[in-house]
């Protein structure tokens, strides 16, 4: 999240991806970073025992999300 604000504040767009599980830790970092509004996009959780066609699958459905997340002005 860190990366992000600093990414950010230099006017380089930026996001992070994270599993659904991280929805609360990561609004209240983002607020107490002075970001609330960092961009974000959230995949199914758990990650880490998913097969690679299953990360594929979740990758995929969230690319516009992605995508969206980095070109918004």
């Amino acid at each position: 999240m860190h990366d992000i604000v600093d990414l950010e504040g230099r006017g380089v767009p930026a996001m992070f991806v994270a599993s659904a599980q991280f929805v609360d830790a990561a609004d209240a970092q983002s607020q107490s970073l002075g970001f609330p509004t960092v961009a974000r996009v959230f995949t199914p959780h758990p990650i880490q025992d998913r097969t690679d066609d299953e990360m594929k699958a979740y990758a995929d459905a969230a690319f516009d999300d992605i995508i969206a997340a980095i070109t918004v002005a």
